[in-house]
């Protein structure tokens, strides 16, 4: 993720990206699931996806904090 998609993160309401983060972790379930079938052709994506979701989950944690 890039430092404006990033940026862009911080910009959504806590409904979006709650939507977002249910995006991530259904991305994460398939590229979990391709790489245990051995279909997998870039196994980097998975610690990509794993640092996406914990990007959220601040940025939504921050919003909780503010409020």
């Amino acid at each position: 993720m890039k430092a404006k998609e990033i940026q862009e993160l911080h910009n959504l309401s806590e409904q979006e990206l709650n939507v977002k983060l249910a995006e991530l972790k259904e991305e994460l379930f398939n590229l979990r699931f391709r790489h245990a079938t051995g279909q997998l052709e870039n196994p980097v994506s998975l610690r990509n996806c794993k640092r996406d979701i914990a990007r959220v989950q601040t940025i939504l944690r921050q919003k909780e904090l503010k409020a």
